[in-house]
């Protein structure tokens, strides 16, 4: 006890410090051999990120929620009355079908829909058949019509206008997003559009909002956190111009704004996106004259969803619902394990929702305000990326505007800078995505959905990062369907299971990552039991796998009787031999380039 009488918890032990944890950190990477530097990281905004953070670490006070600058939340209850809202998307361009799967996920614990109306989902003129029994006071609404945001507009508005309907009971969004529209599309933006659904949504309905600030198109481009915000920043100044140059004051224009915003798998990050991106529009509006909480809309990343061992992506889903709900989202769409297959099934959308019913009822995750808040790691990242994506929308804004910058190929060029880094990443799987580039299933079932209408393109890029990897697995498919069998690499293992278990388990990792199967020798003793492996395998190419002891005895034999019989490409689970190598794979190996040269062989062969 303190002389004042209060307890001082752990006070028997020595007061730690930073010099401190540091001397055993390099007691333990001293025994391996690591530096400190393999503890640090960097993330694609050139924000550093350390393996401890302290009270030395500052970052600006993040105030209170509900009080600008809003970092810890738009709300000073945050959503501790009744969560986030549970926002499901349907795309179903069939109504009926559309209409019961709207009424399941509002039975099942969905308290907000997100359609796409158009050419790329429902028809707008199905909007009333599809909302029919739905209480529209009770569940906002929001369309997206892309290009087609007028007539979607206009549709829902009808619907609210002929229901018995209080005007302040109406919520939701009109969906229009001119500025998404050129980004996905490369159309010209129609401003001119948006402040006419504007009009007539304020004369009727007090409370509806009508414009979108969509990040997703940057996010899905390849782009950073911090490009994202800062060009959705960007994006949501012109709409703040245009408003005001109409006659709103800015109070009223900025509450026609929503925000969309990607929720990614490093739950961190995302956590700190929605943080910095309040305190982002806080300082525009209070610029401008206002103070204005941002209207945030978290979607989980369609970028990360695989469509190869798509089970995973509940896993992935997960924690980018888990990190959106933490960062303060006031809504949240957990988009179905399959999607980036095709249209998701009951099942899918079951999983969906109930993703966030667990984090809400189960976990209780809302059921603290603001829970990061005081993580020295969560403000420092949060401040770090805040300052990143204002120093990107600054440079927007010099360039004439996020217009001005969309048509002159300079948000296109740094998007794609930011892809080409991640994409090398990928490439070696420092960037690792399970199921697909790590822990392959080349026996999975496949997962077989309809085609979901397809989005208009024309603009900025649509990646996944699976997809260099999940188009190596398509053409294993195709061999199998031309030959009855996978591609084949065998693995020729040298010695007892002890010595080559390690790195012959490293190399088919990799190989079948690129769909190619993996059969191996087994252990053996002599050359002799290898080739003969090799012989009954079929196969053409080989990668030797071993200890780096059996490497020095047998690695030179094994390759020149693998070749004598027949193998026409050798690879090696190491860095270096002696021997007669084609090329090697080990940790940090350009993963893609070894998967490429050896379908390339196989092919010619």
């Amino acid at each position: 006890m303190e002389p004042s009488g209060e307890l001082a918890l752990a006070a028997e032990f020595p007061t730690p410090d930073r010099e401190r944890w540091r001397e055993l950190v390099d007691g333990v990477l001293k025994k391996s051999g690591a530096p400190f530097e393999s503890l640090l990281s960097t993330t694609y905004d050139g924000i550093p990120i350390a393996p401890l953070y302290t009270a030395e670490d500052v970052a600006p006070p993040s105030g209170f929620p509900g009080v600008a600058p809003f970092v810890r939340g738009g709300r000073p209850d945050g959503a501790v009355d009744g969560g986030w809202l549970v926002r499901q998307l349907h795309a179903h361009p069939d109504p009926a079908v559309a209409k019961n799967a709207v009424m399941g996920d509002l039975l099942n614990g969905v308290g907000s829909l997100w359609l796409k109306v158009g050419s790329a989902g429902l028809p707008a003129a199905a909007l009333d058949e599809v909302l029919a029994d739905v209480y529209l006071d009770l569940a906002p609404v929001v369309v997206d019509g892309g290009a087609e945001f007028t007539e979607a507009g206009r549709a829902l508005l009808k619907v609210f206008d002929e229901r018995p309907l209080l005007p302040s009971e109406v919520r939701g969004n009109l969906g229009a997003d001119p500025i998404g529209v050129l980004a996905r599309t490369g159309a010209a933006a129609d401003l001119g559009a948006l402040l006419d659904l504007v009009g007539r949504s304020r004369k009727l309905f007090p409370e509806l909002r009508s414009v979108v600030v969509d990040g997703l198109p940057f996010h899905e481009a390849g782009g950073s956190d911090a490009q994202e915000l800062g060009a959705s920043l960007a994006a949501g100044v012109a709409y703040l111009r245009a408003l005001t140059d109409a006659g709103l004051s800015v109070a009223e224009a900025a509450a026609q704004l929503e925000f969309r915003y990607s929720a990614s798998a490093d739950q961190f990050l995302t956590i700190a996106k929605f943080r910095a991106a309040r305190r982002l529009w806080a300082r525009v509006t209070e610029v401008a004259g206002a103070t204005a909480p941002q209207l945030q809309h978290a979607v989980t990343s369609t970028a990360m969803m695989t469509r190869r061992d798509p089970w995973v992506n509940m896993l992935r889903t997960t924690t980018a619902c888990f990190g959106a709900g933490l960062g303060g989202a006031d809504a949240v769409t957990v988009l179905p394990f399959d999607a980036a297959i095709g249209l998701p099934d009951d099942f899918a959308r079951r999983i969906a929702r109930n993703t966030q019913a667990v984090l809400l009822e189960e976990s209780r995750l809302a059921g603290v305000i603001d829970p990061a808040g005081g993580s020295w790691y969560v403000e420092r990242l949060t401040d770090d990326l805040a300052h990143a994506a204002w120093a990107w929308f600054q440079e927007v804004e010099r360039a004439g505007g996020i217009v001005a910058a969309l048509g002159s190929g300079l948000v296109a060029d740094r998007l794609a800078a930011t892809w080409a880094a991640r994409s090398a990443n990928l490439a070696d799987r420092t960037d690792a995505i399970t199921g697909v580039s790590e822990f392959p299933n080349l026996a999975e079932k496949p997962v077989a959905r309809p085609a979901a209408p397809v989005d208009p393109t024309g603009g900025l890029p649509v990646v996944r990062y699976a997809q260099a990897y999940e188009s190596l697995r398509d053409r294993s498919d195709a061999h199998l369907a031309a030959h009855g069998a996978r591609p084949t690499v065998f693995l020729a293992t040298l010695g007892p299971v002890a010595a080559h278990t390690a790195r012959a388990s490293f190399a088919a990792n990799l190989l079948q990552a690129g769909g190619i199967d993996t059969p191996n020798a087994g252990p053996t003793k002599t050359v002799e039991d290898v080739v003969a492996k090799f012989r009954e395998s079929g196969a053409r190419i080989a990668c030797l796998c071993g200890s780096e002891t059996s490497y020095g005895d047998l690695a030179a034999p094994v390759v020149e009787a693998l070749r004598a019989a027949g193998a026409e490409r050798i690879l090696l689970a190491g860095k270096k031999s002696d021997a007669s190598i084609d090329e090697f794979v080990f940790t940090g190996c350009p993963a893609l380039d070894v998967l490429d040269h050896t379908f390339a062989a196989l092919e010619v062969a």
